[in-house]
């Protein structure tokens, strides 16, 4: 792929179309002077380019935010793919370019932070908690919703969070036959797995939350470390998370790790703890995907 210099774009600005290929909020914040906006992580780029350029012949540049993100690169790559033939990449982007000193156009809000700080209340309606339970034979999965839950952040660090679970809205979604489906449920929720009538809730509280120094977006930026209490049990857990503002007023949080359910008394089926199960063996490990949702709380709550 053919690859442009910012001197060399600055003597061809006016006469090429210029692509900025980063999403619609950078491209207002600060863009090339004449560029013109199709995001490549979108899965409409392409549709959006064709809009913009109809010829495919046409000469085009695309730019992005600079080397070392691929956000250029992956663009041209796209373009030549679907057939346009005279496409360059500024793969020094917009850090090349402002180096060099050259003007851009936009609000110039690029590198404003959100301050996160403050104490946060999870949302339990669009909060959820995916679960998969397994043996050597046949998995089954589905949902648990939150009772509550709490995340505080200070100097722009997590410094607490914990989230209950309700047990009795727990759901199988595999499941198609209502007849199963129902029998399932009720398996779960008797003494053999869960016993919800006497312990209607779990709850994780991180008691420490390890900073991953070395974290990129969308890969964890904390251990966590607390404990879980289900079937009235409590026992050390910590796993990894991601922790991010999606605004001043919202945050969110994912986290995906293995419980032991047998170290909290839910024995059924286990293979360790029982001889010539057969097809009745249940994995002792089951897997959680744990999203949180959280909005700011007033102030003085």
């Amino acid at each position: 792929m053919k690859t442009i210099t910012a001197a060399e774009l600055k003597t061809l600005q006016e006469s090429v179309k210029l692509i900025h290929v980063l999403p619609e909020e950078h491209f207002t914040q600060q863009h090339l002077t004449g560029a013109e906006n199709a995001c490549v992580y979108e899965m409409v780029f392409l549709t959006k380019v064709a809009e913009l350029v109809p010829d495919k012949s046409a000469a085009i540049i695309v730019y992005g935010a600079g080397a070392p993100s691929l956000d250029s690169a992956t663009a041209a790559e796209k373009l030549a793919k679907a057939g346009y033939t005279n496409v360059r990449d500024f793969r020094g982007g917009l850090t090349e370019w402002l180096q060099n000193g050259l003007a851009v156009e936009g609000t110039g809000l690029i590198g404003d932070s959100i301050n996160p700080d403050g104490l946060y209340e999870v949302d339990v309606e669009t909060s959820v908690v995916r679960w998969t339970g397994r043996n050597l034979f046949n998995h089954h999965q589905g949902t648990l919703k939150l009772a509550s839950g709490r995340i505080e952040v200070r100097n722009d660090a997590l410094q607490a969070a914990r989230f209950t679970l309700d047990m009795n809205r727990i759901v199988c979604e595999d499941l198609v036959d209502t007849t199963y489906n129902a029998l399932l449920i009720r398996h779960l929720r008797d003494d053999d797995f869960f016993a919800v009538d006497r312990f209607p809730t779990a709850e994780f509280v991180c008691e420490r939350a390890e900073p991953l120094p070395s974290c990129t977006p969308g890969t964890p930026n904390y251990t966590l470390h607390g404990a879980m209490t289900l079937c009235g049990v409590k026992k050390p857990l910590c796993f990894p998370a991601v922790i991010a503002a999606a605004d001043e007023d919202h945050l969110t949080g994912q986290a995906q790790f293995e419980l032991d359910r047998t170290q909290f008394g839910s024995h059924y089926g286990s293979g360790r703890l029982f001889a010539f199960l057969g097809k009745h063996v249940v994995n002792d490990h089951m897997h959680l995907h744990v999203k949180l949702h959280a909005n700011r709380a007033e102030a003085g709550k």
